[in-house]
């Protein structure tokens, strides 16, 4: 490996170790370097070798962070793992990471937290918002209908 390549893995060891990224990322930080096609592989698999760079790692605690965080919905994390790349094996161990009792309950949390800001009086319109906001945070619509036809 010659100096050049030494001095971008070094780079990109400290760009992966700030925060997990993803191949794509590594990929594009590495372009902005000047770091192109096998070369560029070649740090992205000696990335890999030293466990810095692992997508299923990436892909879980992302899922976990935006649920938890942020409360989004499967679809919206689901969305955003494969606009970066994130397909497969890792988007189904992403998904894992999310408790289906735990997704229910910040569903419903939301939507309580939500009705609470609307100052409306007219129940069709406040649960078509309803509706809309959760769709929005990327919640399954037959959920969101489940959950707020239980409250009925």
């Amino acid at each position: 490996m010659t100096d050049y390549l030494k001095d971008a893995l070094r780079k990109a060891a400290m760009f992966c170790a700030y925060q997990e990224r993803t191949q794509q990322e590594v990929r594009e930080r590495l372009k902005e370097w000047g770091v192109l096609g096998d070369d560029a592989e070649e740090v992205i698999a000696e990335l890999i070798q030293q466990n810095y760079l692992n997508e299923e790692r990436f892909a879980k605690s992302f899922a976990g962070g935006k649920f938890r965080v942020k409360g989004w919905g499967k679809r919206k994390i689901k969305q955003h793992l494969q606009q970066r790349g994130i397909s497969g094996y890792n988007l189904d161990q992403a998904m894992k990471e999310i408790e289906p009792d735990d997704y229910r309950e910040t569903l419903v949390d939301l939507l309580d937290k939500k009705r609470r800001s609307l100052r409306d009086d007219n129940p069709l319109i406040v649960k078509q918002k309803l509706v809309r906001y959760a769709i929005s945070k990327g919640y399954e619509a037959d959920l969101i209908w489940q959950v707020l036809g239980a409250e009925e």
